[in-house]
């Protein structure tokens, strides 16, 4: 068997059937149907029942059910014996929260360039939820988030714990409460800017302010390093997270209150069992960087 014909067995899967996959991968549908035939011939077992266009056999059912790993460990044999060739080229795809591509990332980058000069990464920049998603429709490799509260068909390795953060214009009344913390519930008559319903921390602070009969006005910005700019004006109060920048007009409040930790790390699908070294590189480098700005 060769890889043209696995990929044709996956796609009439992920297709339906024997005339979609001849479109998807541009082949005549008679092309599919001989690759099929040949790798039915090499395995000594029928895969389809030909009364149907794409019906599994009980051993079809069995064989599909192993295909996509069979696909990641051909082509992960096929790397490996190339980068004995040659240097390792290719792209990798990440996904990340805004805050550690500017922390992390840029020193992480600049460590990976060093020992893999010729992997290009992609740096996609949004919250938990769509690194989740991008990665179940396998349009990443990676992902340096929150945990998302669904991880079916993923796993999380946590590394960090963010905590929220109440911040406010150094002329904002609340500043003038004096010592000791403030009573969470003395917030609750200021508009907030929050991020979206998405956001990291978003359903923490949802938690805590459905304990109070009264809520606040909340406005949400996509982007949690935007918020600081809104809190710069009063009465508006930001919440963010502890590694957001905030301006030299505006600072933290000391609130009184159950403050959550969120864990932040590395989200990947379970299904990766055949991951490049250059990928597990970039992840070891990753850490390590995390290690020391911790």
């Amino acid at each position: 068997m060769d890889l043209k014909e696995l990929t044709a067995f996956q796609t009439i899967l992920q297709e339906g059937s024997f005339a979609k996959a001849a479109a998807k991968l541009n082949y005549a549908q008679s092309t599919i149907t001989n690759q099929i035939q040949r790798l039915e011939k090499e395995l000594g077992f029928q895969l389809f029942d030909r009364g149907w266009e794409a019906e599994l056999t009980p051993a079809g059912q069995i064989y599909a059910a192993e295909v996509d790993r069979l696909i990641q460990h051909w082509h992960y044999v096929s790397d490996q014996a190339k980068a004995i060739l040659r240097e390792e080229t290719g792209t990798l795809r990440i996904g990340m929260l805004e805050m550690l591509a500017r922390q992390i990332m840029p020193e992480a980058l600049s460590r990976f360039r060093e020992e893999k000069p010729h992997i290009a990464c992609q740096f996609v920049i949004g919250n938990t939820d769509l690194a989740a998603s991008e990665l179940r429709r396998k349009q990443l490799d990676l992902a340096i988030c929150g945990e998302p509260p669904e991880l079916k068909g993923l796993r999380f390795e946590p590394l960090h714990e963010e905590k929220i953060v109440f911040a406010a214009a150094k002329d904002h009344p609340l500043h003038l409460h004096g010592e000791g913390k403030l009573p969470f519930q003395e917030l609750l008559p200021f508009p907030m800017v929050v991020g979206g319903p998405t956001c990291l921390y978003y359903l923490h602070l949802s938690r805590q302010l459905a304990r109070f009969d009264s809520m606040p006005l909340l406005h949400s910005v996509s982007q949690i390093s935007a918020i600081p700019g809104f809190a710069a004006r009063p009465p508006f109060i930001g919440v963010v997270l502890a590694s957001t920048p905030l301006s030299d007009q505006v600072k933290p409040l000391a609130v009184d209150w159950e403050e959550p930790t969120i864990p932040v790390g590395l989200l990947d699908r379970r299904d990766t069992v055949y991951p490049s070294a250059a990928r597990e590189r970039l992840i070891g480098i990753i850490k390590e960087v995390w290690l020391t700005e911790a």
